[in-house]
Order: structure tokens, then C-alpha cells, then sequence
């Protein structure tokens, strides 16, 4: 059911030739595996892409920028490949549920741009909606309370004036209270809800959703009637620490129209979309 309230206006980025676009890497200091994985495809993105956007978890956990004073090992590391990939190509930032605190002077700081929570992106073929896409698991209720709770400003504030230790020691307690949940819940509601999807677009024109953060990389039509004109696209995950088997990927949008998905031990998808008439 679309609403009739007037929806908030979404920033637009305009890009050209081929956009790479990756998610949830979830960087910290109990991956080293998984960041040795990202920094490669840094390296091969720094080669073959005309620009890259992270769409959010790009750390699993961020507590401020004051973390990167002083920084830590790992984060030592992914600041200097940062810093290096943005030399000599564009990088833009997502903010996801992990790493919601992330700001403009982080960013800038390794030569990246901060993007809002959603955005329109033009190419030049494609058009669509990009967001790291939590905010649309909407069956998830007490999910979207708490979500909604901890990026109240006042709260962030607050929460950032605390000392760096105790922020830490908040994070990882608030991570672990979160692996436990996620253990419990019903796996069908961890993804997003389908109807809310479509809202989105219809309400602000577009056809094509790209997101991250259900760990569920796919191609999908969105059935808004037998003869459905959008598509939700899912960018794949980041694991090699943790699990198996290990996993990772990325969504190249080519200059030619095509969007190509590439996926560890998983030969590449590639789907040419064409705007409905």
C-alpha cells in the first residue's frame, strides 16, 4: 500500500563508465582474512573500475572517527588501503547497521565521500535506488525499534562523548546481545519485506533497488502484478574468518547496461536490464 505522504527527497550521484558496488565486509580486528580478501579486490577495483561504493557494514562495528586518532592495527591497515585506492579512483561510503556512526570526516579523511542512507544513482545506462537496505526488513520489529532508537541524534551524542573505551565495550556487548537474536529469529523476517521494497520505488519513480545486508545475493523481480517491471538486486557478503564455505563478491553496473555479479566458488551472473516503457 503506497502512502500518501510526501516523501523525503532522495540526493542523487551521478557516475560514469563502470560503477563497482560492494557490501558488508564487516572490517575489525577478528577478521584478518576477510580484510586480506577485501584489500585485494581493492586492488583490482583500483585497475578496472571507474568508480566504487561501499553500501554499508564496511566495519563491524564503528564507535566514532576519534577511533582513527590513535588507530588500531586493523584499522591501520584499511585506512592505508583506503588512502591508496582513492588516489586514483573515486570511493564513496554507505552508512549500514553496523557502521551508522560512520561520518563525513572519516570519509574525507581516506579520500572518500560520505553518501546518504538512500540515493538515487545515475550511471550512464542504468538509474536506480542504492541503500544498504536494513531499513526495509520491516517484519523485523523489534529490529526497526531499535533502529530507530539508536540513530536518534541526541543519543549519538550522547553516546559519543562517552570515553572511547567504554564505547567499545558498549559495541561489542550490543554485538553479541545481536549474534544471539539473530540465532533465535525467523529467517524469513531477517530479509526485507517485499511490499516495502516496492513502496520505495513506486514512491520515488525508480524501477531497479540495489542493497546489501541480508547476505542473500540474487537477482529478484518484485511481483507487483503478473506483469512486474522492478527488480531488487542483493550484493553479495564478506567471510572468510568465520564460516565456510568463504564467500564474497561484488556488482559491477557496466557501461554497456549490463550488471554483472561476481561471487566467490560461483560462476558470474550477468542480467542486461532495460528501463520499462
Amino acid at each position: 500500500m503506497s502512502s500518501s505522504k510526501a516523501q523525503p527527497y532522495l540526493s542523487k550521484l551521478q557516475l560514469h563508465g563502470n560503477v563497482w558496488l560492494a557490501a558488508d565486509m564487516h572490517l575489525g580486528p577478528n577478521s584478518p582474512k576477510t580484510a586480506q580478501a577485501f584489500y585485494e579486490f581493492l586492488h583490482k577495483a583500483r585497475r578496472e573500475a571507474s568508480a566504487l561504493i561501499l553500501c554499508g557494514d564496511i566495519f563491524n562495528a564503528w564507535v566514532g572517527a576519534d577511533l582513527a586518532i590513535e588507530p588500531p592495527s586493523w584499522l591501520a591497515q584499511a585506512i592505508h588501503h583506503f588512502r591508496q585506492f582513492s588516489q586514483d579512483t573515486p570511493l564513496f561510503f554507505m552508512r549500514g547497521n553496523r557502521d551508522f556512526l560512520l561520518d563525513a570526516r572519516f570519509a574525507h579523511y581516506v579520500g572518500a565521500q560520505l553518501l546518504s542512507d538512500q540515493i538515487i544513482l545515475k550511471t550512464d545506462i542504468h538509474r536506480l535506488i542504492l541503500t544498504h537496505g536494513d531499513e526495509l526488513c520491516t517484519d523485523d520489529l523489534r529490529y526497526q525499534r531499535f533502529r530507530q532508537r539508536v540513530r536518534n541524534k541526541h543519543l549519538q551524542h550522547w553516546f559519543l562523548k562517552l570515553p572511547l573505551r567504554w564505547r567499545l565495550a558498549i559495541a561489542g556487548g550490543l554485538r553479541q546481545r545481536s549474534h544471539q537474536q539473530q540465532q533465535q529469529l525467523d529467517w524469513s523476517i531477517s530479509d526485507i519485506n517485499e511490499q516495502s521494497a516496492i513502496e520505495l520505488l513506486e514512491q520515488h519513480g525508480q524501477w531497479l533497488l540495489i542493497h546489501g545486508h541480508t547476505h542473500r545475493p540474487s537477482f529478484h523481480r518484485l511481483h507487483r502484478n503478473e506483469d512486474s517491471d522492478l527488480t531488487r538486486i542483493v550484493l553479495p557478503d564478506w567471510e572468510f574468518d568465520h564460516s565456510t564455505p568463504t564467500r564474497a563478491g561484488w556488482i559491477v553496473l557496466e557501461q554497456s547496461g549490463t550488471v554483472e555479479m561476481h561471487r566467490l566458488h560461483h560462476p558470474t551472473l550477468r542480467l542486461t536490464l532495460k528501463p520499462p516503457h
